[in-house]
Formats: C-alpha cells, sequence, structure tokens
C-alpha cells in the first residue's frame, strides 16, 4: 500500500482502489487549499487507469465532514466578504463534481457527522455506507447561507423533493435509519465498520468488466439532465462500442469457462 498527503487529505492507495481520507481537525472541514487538492488527487487518479474504485471517509470517530469552517465567512464590520464567497463556491463546485465525475466508482464511508459541504461530498458518490451513529444534514439556511456544491440537485435527485425540502428548508437533521428509509444512505453498519464495507463493494467492482462501468455510470448520471428519448439509442450505442474492446471476449469466455474474468483493458478516459 502506497500513501500520500494534501492539504487536508490522506491517500492511501492498494492495487485498484484508493482510499481519501478527509482530515482536518477537529470536524473535517473543507478549506480552499483541501478542496483544491481534492481536484488534484482526482485528476491523479483519473490518469491511471488501474484505479478502479475510490472510497471516502473521515478521520477520527466523530466526523465524516462537517463542511466548510462558517468562521471562512464571519462578517467584516457589518457585511460578509462576497469575493470569499466566490471563491469557495468554485472551489467547492470544480471538486465535488470533479468527483462525480470521476469514471470508477466512489464510495462515501459517512463515520460521523456529514454536514453541509460534507454531506454534499457524499451526495457527489456513487454510493453511500452509513455508520449506525452518523447524523445527515444541509443546515446552511439557518446561517443565511445555501448548499452551493450540490446540495439542492443531487439531495433532491436520491430522495425526492419533499425529503429534500424538509432537510434544506426545515434545516431537519436525518439519522442513519431515516437515511436507509428515504434512500440517501445504501448500506447502514455498526460504528467503525464504514470503510470495510465500502472496500467488499469495491471489490465487487473489480470483478466487473472496467469499461461496461465506465459506460453504465455516465449512462444512469445522464438521466438526470436529460429525457430516456436521448440516452436510450445512447444506450445501444455504448452496448456495440464496448466490441471495439477485448472485454466482452473476456467476460462471456470466462462465463462459460467457469472462472473470474482477467480484465486488462486500461479504464481510460474519454
Amino acid at each position: 500500500m502506497t500513501s500520500a498527503v494534501w492539504p487536508g487529505l490522506h491517500l492511501q492507495r492498494q492495487n485498484a482502489v484508493a482510499l481519501l481520507t478527509l482530515d482536518h481537525p477537529p470536524a473535517n472541514t473543507w478549506t480552499l487549499e483541501s478542496l483544491q487538492a481534492l481536484r488534484a488527487v482526482i485528476d491523479e487518479l483519473q490518469s491511471d487507469s488501474s484505479v478502479r474504485a475510490l472510497i471516502l471517509t473521515g478521520a477520527g470517530p466523530r466526523f465524516f465532514s462537517a463542511g466548510a469552517d462558517l468562521k471562512l465567512f464571519a462578517p467584516q464590520q457589518d457585511r460578509s466578504d462576497p469575493a470569499i464567497a466566490t471563491a469557495m463556491a468554485q472551489a467547492f463546485g470544480q471538486a465535488f463534481e470533479a468527483l462525480a465525475n470521476f469514471p470508477g466508482i466512489t464510495i462515501a464511508a459517512i463515520n460521523g457527522y456529514a454536514m453541509g459541504g460534507g454531506l454534499e461530498c457524499a451526495l457527489a458518490c456513487d454510493l453511500r455506507v452509513v455508520e449506525e451513529q452518523a447524523t445527515l444534514a444541509l443546515p446552511e439556511a439557518r446561517v443565511g447561507l445555501l448548499p452551493c456544491a450540490g446540495g439542492t440537485q443531487w439531495l433532491a435527485w436520491l430522495v425526492g423533493e419533499s425529503w429534500a425540502k424538509r432537510m434544506i428548508l426545515l434545516g431537519e437533521q436525518i439519522d442513519a435509519p431515516t437515511a436507509m428509509k428515504i434512500g440517501l444512505a445504501d448500506a447502514m453498519v455498526a460504528q467503525g465498520q464504514a470503510v470495510a464495507h465500502a472496500m467488499t463493494w469495491a471489490e465487487k467492482v473489480l470483478r466487473q468488466s472496467p469499461s461496461a462501468v465506465r459506460a453504465c455510470k455516465r449512462l444512469i448520471q445522464g438521466a438526470r439532465s436529460l429525457p430516456a428519448q436521448h440516452w436510450l439509442p445512447a444506450e445501444r450505442e455504448a452496448f456495440v462500442a464496448l466490441f471495439a474492446t477485448p472485454e466482452p471476449a473476456e467476460g462471456v469466455r470466462a462465463f462459460l469457462d467457469k472462472r473470474e474474468p482477467h480484465w486488462t483493458r486500461p479504464l481510460t478516459p474519454s
């Protein structure tokens, strides 16, 4: 296993799986530097065709991430600084959109509080594992702000407009069982087990065709912005395009031979 430290982040890599730990005590808050680092980490991982899965979690036992440090937005005299707001909003958007567009599978291992930009980070991932003690919220409106890193869009897409309004407009915090009930979480585990569970999912991904997974992820997420009439032809085109790679031949042969396939095709950017 290899490891590297970035501002507010700790990256570990083991074969085809990367584990990124949000590490900015005491609450793993995001800073301009750590958001820029997140984007740089994703660019680095995306350039490595061997990386198939990325897991994100928080350092320590209490916080996945509490989002942005509100001290950044403390007013000078009687007015907050719009320049700081602009820089942070752009950094949040660029980082989390890069995370959402990562071609491999991304899994948030939510090991505690996921608040504001912390929850938005998890929303940008493909799947979310919550530990039983976790609390999730988008409380920005309580302090005169709003979720600016995908929260109003990705939350509504996942849980529906009603629950999104309860969490954003009413400021309701939800626990892990509720997150499971409304579809915000995909699995709930005991305290301390989120990363291990995410690793089991990552191992399942590694048994899948890299090219097929990448194409399927693009098609699934595309439905958020365009109707089925657009994506149904694209789905058929993507199916045919896979036959330009060696993966269908290997996958079918392995199935007929009753063995695991050996995927060798790199996951290259489109």
